[in-house]
């Protein structure tokens, strides 16, 4: 790249920083001076994109937004030049750089992501197959599809598999889609159909179409807005003053609307190699939309009954500014108790991340009376260098989150007065792994302070699996069985709701409750119907009724806070 153009693109990059008065006149005149550029290698030409992309999501001006929409325009045709120059374009397929325009994306997808990938892009889409790893479970699987394929891969070393997978759908070129349909048609439940189709691991290669590419993915923001002053700073953020300010303006979108919205989230993570399970099995008939001020709306939706979790309500979402996809999250919890997911992309997170965090748990408190809010592991940097790398704990700590171990606790406040002491010191990133080992916390409202530090879901299903084994010799049936005639006595239910699943979830955690049959009957019949509202229109309603069941919040904290060695020691009484 010639040094003149290496120097515009530095401005370039510096210029996402740069708003206040003047800034929209200088940030016009260099684009405009970039129109006709021509990158000679991947990294430059990302480089380019991603600082276009920002000030796309985050302009200045309408100027801007119309010069940066222009010169994204032309990407397409560069990343194409370059993949057929034969360049090292390998950076395209980086999980921080994929899903430009006029590039592919290749990955064993899921069989929920690849059946949706089918129906919305057949001609876009090519599967590998790699039949050296492969071959044992097309062995195994694919004569349930291919009539007499037994007779060849039973006793034969070299089987064709491609030959008979291309003669039973009528070309190779259709054996995915027929392939798909078999799935479809096979007995069992999703979750049976996904597991035998994932194991064969075929490979796709998908062929973006423009407006799928995270170069053009846009929607339609009710108003843009443009940043004349600079944008907000973490330590002009505080979560409890955007708890206690007024309620975000929220609207239900329709079915038709919702469809639409969770097609485009769904592309939206594809083309970064992402599938979020809240996403692909989202409700359309649930998504809606917050719109937060300053050009950004979060849309939330929760999924339908079938394929919820067994206990745990689930929402997810995506967030967008000025009409550009900027984040996804999910949202995981019991009571007032949610563990937060919030993943803003690679090229966004320079943009008032901070205010937008406090937004979005602003809303679930809204919606869901959410509470006490938990931050994975992973996300403050457990099995996570690139969060290690970005000191993301103290993203967290700065805004008000505590660790919930006190062991952890304490070093965070020890590194506290460290870094007071001394100018430019930084966190070691072995201080870092430890802080990271654990959950950190922030609440709000007059209830009691740290509930949930020492909750696990985990430990419950140990709990379950220790009675399961104990009491009816690790039969998974029988003890569903038996439970839920001891649950449906005690609530004295009706049938119907008796045979839906989650019935079954609750009765394996309750019969470790014996003394619940003590509870009042007002008590009993709102457990019942919170087993109703667990499988109803929203897990929003499910969460706010827990929230009113005190008894019942004692019982999950006590067997889901307990050590997994520990659970054994509850009995199961009929």
């Amino acid at each position: 790249m010639k040094p003149a153009l290496a120097a515009r693109l530095s401005e370039l990059q510096a210029a996402r920083g740069q708003h206040g008065p003047g800034c929209a006149a200088r940030v016009e005149r260099l684009l405009a001076s970039l129109r006709g550029a021509r990158f000679s290698d991947a990294e430059s030409l990302l480089h380019f994109h991603d600082a276009l992309l920002f000030l796309r999501a985050f302009p200045q001006s309408r100027k801007v937004i119309t010069l940066t929409e222009e010169l994204l325009k032309g990407v397409g045709a560069q990343a194409r030049r370059l993949r057929e120059s034969g360049a090292d374009v390998d950076l395209f397929d980086d999980e921080e750089f994929s899903g430009i325009a006029g590039t592919a994306i290749r990955d064993a997808f899921t069989y929920d992501v690849a059946r949706w990938l089918e129906s919305r892009f057949p001609d876009a889409l090519r599967a590998e197959w790699n039949l050296d790893e492969q071959y044992r479970q097309m062995w195994s699987s694919l004569p349930r599809c291919v009539p007499l394929l037994a007779d060849d891969t039973m006793v034969e070393p070299d089987t064709p598999y491609l030959k008979w997978l291309s003669a039973a759908s009528g070309g190779e070129d259709r054996i995915l889609k027929w392939l798909l349909q078999r799935v479809e048609q096979l007995p069992g439940n999703m979750l049976a159909k996904t597991a035998w189709y994932d194991a064969l691991k075929i490979e796709i290669e998908w062929e973006m179409p423009k407006a799928a590419s995270r170069t053009h993915a846009r929607r339609n923001p009710p108003a843009f807005h443009f940043h004349r002053q600079p944008l907000i700073q973490r330590k002009q953020v505080s979560i409890e003053e955007e708890l206690r300010s007024g309620r975000l303006p929220v609207r239900k979108l329709t079915s038709r609307e919702g469809e639409m919205l969770l097609d485009q989230a769904r592309e939206v993570l594809a083309v970064r190699y992402r599938e979020l399970y809240g996403t692909t099995r989202g409700d359309p008939k649930q998504v809606i939309e917050a719109d937060l001020g300053r050009g950004v709306q979060i849309y939330l939706w929760g999924m339908p009954p079938e394929p919820r979790l067994p206990l745990r309500a689930y929402l997810a979402g995506m967030t967008v500014k000025n009409g550009v996809p900027i984040n996804y999250n999910e949202a995981i919890g019991l009571f007032e108790w949610m563990e937060i997911g919030f993943n803003t992309f690679y090229a966004f997170r320079d943009g008032e991340t901070a205010w937008i965090y406090a937004k979005y748990l602003h809303l679930l408190n809204q919606i869901a009376g959410i509470t006490c809010f938990s931050v994975y592991p992973y996300q403050i940097g457990q099995d996570n260098e690139e969060a290690i790398k970005s000191g993301a704990f103290w993203f967290y700590r700065k805004l008000g989150f505590r660790p919930g171990n006190p062991e952890l606790l304490a070093l965070t406040e020890r590194e506290e007065v460290r870094i007071a002491a001394t100018p430019g010191y930084r966190t070691p990133a072995r201080t870092l792994r430890k802080l990271a080992a654990e959950h950190v916390f922030y609440e709000t409202g007059d209830g009691p302070r740290g509930l949930w530090d020492r909750f696990s879901i985990r430990n419950i299903g140990f709990a379950v699996q220790r009675q399961m084994a104990a009491k009816f010799k690790g039969d998974p049936e029988a003890m569903r069985r038996k439970t839920s005639e001891w649950l449906a006595a005690v609530l004295d239910v009706e049938s119907s709701l008796v045979e839906q699943p989650a019935f079954a979830d609750f009765a394996v955690v309750l019969a470790l409750t014996p003394e619940m049959t003590k509870w009042s009957e007002r008590e009993k019949q709102s457990v019942a119907e919170i087993i109703r509202a667990k499988v109803g229109a929203s897990e929003a309603r499910y969460l706010r009724l827990m929230q009113r069941h005190d008894k019942l919040r004692r019982v999950v904290l006590s067997r889901g806070g307990t050590k997994p060695d520990e659970a054994s020691a509850f009995f199961l009484l009929y």
